[in-house]
């Protein structure tokens, strides 16, 4: 398995629109664990392929404690949302950046796994928080584009002038918030 490399805001490939799965093979599989890999070494709590440059519809998470129980959704496709949710969210490609975004508090999604087999899942709470989050990711979005305009900019500024620092210097600490990095 390899590790991959996060793209990071302001980065344009960020913003680029997914596009659908449709040769489920041994390619798909590794490229998969080579996401969950990634994701976990973060350490993040979800990923798309778009945070890696891979402008395909995948995305995988794993919101549980112990972080062992990850879900890979293949062009996934939200059928039904319920409710809203206000939560707290942060980003591996907004890094040391946190926000209040509205989602809904449940969904239910149609998808594939990485074999090809159809399914549909029941989400609430951050998991349901996750995978919009995610799908997000597949459409060019990103949860800064909820914010106010002033806080964009903000936020743009700060991410040029890390981008500008040694990697060493502007490299986040290990120390983890109690807001899951999704």
């Amino acid at each position: 398995m390899a590790r991959l490399a996060i793209l990071e805001y302001p980065d344009p490939r960020l913003r680029n629109r997914a596009e659908p799965v449709t040769k489920f093979d041994a390619e798909l599989q590794q490229f998969v664990a080579d996401l969950l890999e990634t994701m976990y070494a973060a350490p993040g709590i979800g990923l798309a392929a778009t945070q890696v440059n891979v402008h395909k519809r995948i995305l995988v998470c794993d919101v549980a404690t112990e972080g062992k129980h990850p879900y890979c959704l293949i062009n996934p496709e939200i059928i039904r949302a319920e409710g809203q949710t206000n939560s707290e969210e942060g980003c591996l490609s907004v890094p040391e950046f946190y926000d209040f975004v509205d989602r809904a508090a449940t969904i239910r999604v149609r998808a594939f796994d990485p074999k090809g087999t159809p399914f549909e899942l029941e989400a609430e709470g951050l998991l349901a928080v996750c995978i919009q989050h995610e799908m997000d990711h597949l459409e060019g979005k990103l949860f800064v584009d909820y914010l106010s305009e002033l806080k964009r900019e903000r936020l743009k500024k700060k991410a040029s002038k890390k981008a500008k620092r040694s990697p060493t210097e502007g490299a986040p600490s290990s120390e983890r918030t109690s807001v899951p990095v999704i």
